[in-house]
């Protein structure tokens, strides 16, 4: 008897801090994936306003927070290489069938990342269209150029980002959970 093949969504994030677009975008992989693995990592060409420890613990709440069988918080696949945490995932899950998930904020930048075309011969690229950044034709290009295996998501996240959240005292856009920690932790200049 053939066993079931697990279907994996593997979500790297910076979580600077989650927002509530990130709490969606993990409801949403649950209802496709059997699996969705999240940790917060490091990405080499941005400046994080917060250490990974807390980045990571807020996610971890968050997660926590679903209560969702699907979905499951993983640090020890973080690293600032997205081809160090799929080969990871794919040893540690025993799975080949990882699709890694990308906000289409990042089409542009992750053609400049270390091993791309080692990374885009390992999984399925799943990226997800976000406000303010489309998906243009020259990505489309690059995606097709690369041989990328790649799939656009239908669902659509509100405009929020962790910067917003950053830039607003009263925590618009953080998941309620995370606001404790940020308070007692006076993370992201909370004042309130």
């Amino acid at each position: 008897m053939k066993s079931k093949v697990r279907k994996i969504a593997l979500f790297g994030t910076s979580a600077d801090p989650p927002s509530n677009s990130h709490k969606i975008i993990l409801e949403e992989l649950s209802k496709l994936y059997n699996i969705v693995i999240a940790y917060a990592s490091n990405n080499p060409s941005k400046k994080h306003e917060e250490n990974l420890y807390f980045r990571s613990l807020l996610l971890e709440t968050l997660i926590n927070d679903l209560n969702n069988p699907n979905i499951f918080f993983d640090q020890d696949l973080s690293s600032p290489w997205a081809i160090n945490s799929i080969k990871k995932c794919q040893k540690k899950y025993s799975s080949g069938k990882i699709d890694f998930v990308i906000g289409s904020d990042l089409l542009d930048e992750m053609f400049l990342w270390k091993n791309i075309h080692e990374i885009v011969k390992e999984v399925k690229l799943f990226v997800i269209p976000r406000e303010g950044y489309p998906l243009n034709a020259d990505n489309l290009k690059l995606l097709q150029k690369y041989k990328s295996n790649y799939e656009i998501s239908e669902f659509r996240i509100p405009q929020m980002s962790s910067s917003m959240i950053r830039e607003n005292s009263k925590h618009f856009g953080l998941p309620q959970s995370l606001i404790p920690i940020v308070k007692n932790n006076n993370l992201y200049n909370s004042s309130v």
